[in-house]
């Protein structure tokens, strides 16, 4: 007898959507790709070479790929403004719904009791964060009362990250966001807190001590594209570098970083401290369980100006590297948590074919978006976002007035 599989359509071809092509077809059992879609012709054309071969269609528009024959799941990784309208869309297919995946982040919490929809907030699927979740529930640490989480990504000197500024909410809803639904989890809070806010507008240059002459070109290329970078910030509002910290009317905080500017890779921590202890997640970053032991060695001449003022003095004809031991650390978000996302996919597809529940409570997913956006609010208006007791906002806010939308409920 066949096992059955789960019919899935993706939509967008980004960067999660080829990821996520890539895994529903090769890597995650009991599921098959049958559609994709994507408005951008670049992106079809190469997803016809690519996935031609497997028979899977390739559809401009997203309403003609939920009409595909025996379509019974959509993955949602397309545009962020077009993430709540892709679900509706999803759930109200004529001839019936289908279930849903959708990347973060997402406003839209609905339950419609014979669907699975989920939001793909993939740390909660990660060994180590479930390992800590479940040594902090058994009470290793008693109360857990503050949390310390960043997203922390490499530098990116192409300018992709100024340029998805326009649309991604920001870098506490693009970036943070992972780290605030962390907190909720691991603090099961659901409840009030306020936000409030440290950002900072500036760019790092690459500019690392070496060089001469021959090096002025990129430093000033480098320049150059700090400026375009700060530019883009500033007109959509944004930072690369931005601290918040969220306190809680119990008490307990939750404090925030996260960078677009990591010159070393992917740097994603978490700390959790408790009344009888603490526990950390990749305190030490590291790609695999290599160590590099490594000799003094030479790199490239330089020239250097030993002693105080005057020409005299004396000098180097070359940089000296020490020795040492050290390891490589992840180059992006991906490398980091691969095997988090293979397992997100592979318990969505349980819980649509075995009728089991999801395991991203989909409120608390729209409550990380919430709070986000608040700590978002906050950057942009150097004020603190607060929220009584009952969740109702305290004071004014961005957009108050006729049309106002609730950016939190904290």
């Amino acid at each position: 007898m066949p096992v059955p599989t789960l019919s899935i359509g993706l939509a967008g071809l980004g960067r999660m959507g080829k990821r996520h092509a890539e895994h529903f077809l090769h890597k995650i059992p009991r599921s098959t790709l049958v559609a994709i879609s994507t408005p951008d012709a670049d992106e079809r054309a190469w997803a016809q070479e690519r996935y031609g071969p497997y028979d899977i269609a390739i559809y401009a528009e997203y309403e003609d790929m939920l009409r595909h024959p025996g379509l019974q799941a959509v993955v949602i990784a397309s545009a962020t403004v077009v993430h709540a309208e892709q679900v509706a869309k999803a759930i109200e297919r004529e001839g019936g719904g289908v279930h849903v995946l959708c990347e973060k982040p997402l406003s839209l919490s609905v339950e419609v009791p014979h669907l699975k929809i989920m939001c793909g907030f993939s740390r909660r699927f990660d060994a180590s964060y479930r390992d800590a979740h479940a040594k902090m529930s058994a009470g290793l640490i008693g109360r857990a009362a503050v949390f310390r989480s960043q997203t922390c990504d490499k530098r990116d000197t192409s300018g992709a990250f100024v340029k998805y500024a326009e649309h991604s909410g920001g870098i506490f809803v693009d970036c943070a966001v992972h780290d605030v639904d962390l907190a909720l989890w691991f603090f099961g809070a659901d409840g009030s807190c306020h936000a409030e806010r440290e950002g900072s507008y500036n760019t790092a240059t690459a500019g690392d001590g070496g060089g001469g002459r021959e090096r002025e070109g990129e430093r000033e290329r480098e320049r150059e594209r700090g400026r375009e970078g700060r530019e883009g910030r500033e007109k959509w509002k944004d930072a690369d570098n931005a601290v918040g910290i969220v306190e809680f009317w119990d008490h307990r905080i939750a404090y925030f970083y996260a960078s677009r500017m990591m010159a070393a890779g992917q740097e994603d921590t978490t700390e959790i401290i408790g009344t009888h202890g603490k526990l950390t997640v990749n305190a030490n970053p590291a790609s695999n369980l290599v160590s590099i032991h490594e000799g003094a060695a030479s790199s490239s001449p330089m020239s250097a100006i030993a002693g105080g003022g005057g020409g005299g003095g004396g000098g180097m004809s070359s940089a000296v590297r020490g020795g040492g031991i050290r390891r490589e650390v992840p180059s992006d978000y991906f490398q980091r948590f691969e095997g988090a996302f293979l397992q997100e996919g592979k318990e969505w597809v349980e819980a649509c074919l075995d009728d089991k529940e999801v395991p991203v409570n989909l409120e608390g997913a729209v409550e990380a978006v919430r709070v986000a956006g608040a700590l978002q609010e906050a950057l942009r208006t150097g004020e603190k976002v607060r929220f009584g007791r009952d969740g109702k906002r305290v004071g004014g806010g961005e957009g108050e007035g006729e049309g106002r939308k609730e950016v939190a409920r904290l």
